[in-house]
């Protein structure tokens, strides 16, 4: 390959790259309409929480059991068909929905099915957009488009309940669902059009074809054998752990502690999604330090902070809360986004799919754990005690990660710098 094919192919990334991204942007939008028109249709015709408990569990069983089986096929499989095969029967499915709904014999039964479904082609496309990523980007843009993805998160979750409301007056269920099923066109239509690259495999010692539980036992050893990654890991769930019970104690702590209600919750969701969006550019205008470890430490350190203050304010501090909230509205994104973008440039892409779903799993299992904990913890001893925890412990693996070598070092670990050098023979080949 000479060099003047290799400057062509670093110009086109960014046209091959966003014209994926941008449809798959205009989806998720979609499914985000989707999720909320949904949510607020059990609302009204049962009124029940263990119906919106079912509803909820529906969409995360599937990545917290499933994930660890989907990343080898992941690996195994064409990238592209995955997507493409994947964002078609999440498409296929909710067109089914939409004739349920303009037809009114939708059952809340069906909306499990097709919410468990949607969710196990999400668990097949995530992974492999995440892979393909690794492979269509340049590493030192890495951080910068995970900073913009980010940013596309914050601006969703602010825009999508708003503009979900209003097609809600406007328009029947089934109207607000044909919505997601046209934003799914085009996220598949660039799929066709656009080449994406596959990794190389990886081989066995013995050089032989790998069984499929095989295959997902190496992704498990890969992390094992390597104490930096798995340390990153286990402080990435742990993340998930503390935060997402924060998240969903803050209308008690508006209420409770702060002798608030409706619009000061909303003035604090709204600060926080200003937040997010400013991490993100910030992130993608900056593209962090050059060690993404150290950046992730930032953000674990504002996340800390920020939690922590808001354990710690007396119950006229409304004020300061929401500087707390956008503090951690921007490190969110900051500390996410370098960790995904350490994790694609330091993980073998040829068993990302693996690895990336054993994370993900264990990271969304986090979520009814900490749930469970932080509850009866809070009732216990204040609503304010699990912010003070979170922030601590945050603060705690921000100084763990600079104290330990395999962690501060990761991006110079023996399995990045040798995967590096038996790049050298083929480029110089080339």
């Amino acid at each position: 390959m000479t060099t003047q094919t290799l400057d062509q192919e670093h110009r086109d990334w960014k046209r091959k790259f966003f014209a994926i991204w941008g449809g798959q942007a205009f989806s998720l939008l979609g499914s985000q309409l989707v999720q909320f028109a949904i949510i607020w249709y059990l609302t009204e015709r049962t009124g029940s929480a263990s119906v919106l408990a079912m509803a909820s569990m529906a969409g995360l069983l599937p990545g917290v059991f499933l994930s660890p089986f989907i990343g080898v096929l992941v690996d195994r499989w064409n990238r592209k068909k995955i997507m493409i095969v994947a964002d078609t029967a999440i498409a296929l499915i909710t067109f089914a929905m939409l004739i349920l709904f303009a037809l009114d014999i939708i059952e809340v039964w069906h909306v499990y099915v097709i919410l468990f479904i949607r969710a196990i082609g999400g668990s097949f496309h995530n992974p492999a957009m995440t892979a393909t990523t690794t492979l269509m980007v340049p590493h030192e843009h890495m951080t910068r488009i995970q900073g913009i993805n980010q940013t596309l998160n914050g601006g969703l979750n602010i825009i999508s309940a708003p503009l979900g409301a209003l097609l809600l007056e406007l328009l029947p269920m089934s109207g607000i669902v044909a919505i997601d099923v046209i934003s799914a066109a085009f996220a598949i239509l660039p799929l066709f059009l656009v080449d994406i690259p596959q990794p190389e495999p990886m081989q066995s010692a013995e050089g032989k074809k790998q069984t499929f539980f095989q295959e997902m036992r190496e992704g498990f050893q890969y992390i094992i054998g390597w104490p930096g990654l798995m340390i990153v890991i286990g402080m990435a769930t742990m993340i998930n752990f503390l935060l997402s019970p924060a998240f969903s104690l803050m209308p008690l702590l508006v209420k409770s502690h702060f002798s608030g209600g409706a619009i000061q919750l909303g003035w604090l969701n709204a600060v926080f999604g200003v937040g997010v969006i400013l991490g993100g550019i910030l992130l993608s205008v900056w593209g962090g330090f050059k060690r993404r470890i150290l950046t992730v430490t930032l953000g674990l350190i504002g996340i800390g902070l920020g939690s922590m203050t808001l354990g710690i304010l007396p119950p006229g501090g409304l004020t300061i809360a929401m500087g707390a909230m956008l503090l951690l509205g921007i490190m969110l994104p900051i500390a996410n986004g370098s960790l995904g973008a350490l994790m694609q440039t330091t993980i073998d892409p040829a068993i990302q799919g693996r690895v990336l779903t054993l994370v993900g799993s264990a990271a969304t299992a986090m979520i009814p754990i900490g749930l469970a904990a932080a509850g009866p913890l809070s009732d216990a001893l204040g609503i304010q005690i699990w912010f003070v925890i979170s922030g601590l412990m945050c603060l705690i693996m921000a100084i763990l990660q600079i104290l330990i070598p395999a962690v501060v070092n990761i991006e110079q670990s023996p399995q990045v710098l040798a995967r590096k050098q038996a790049k050298l023979p083929q480029e110089t080949a080339s």
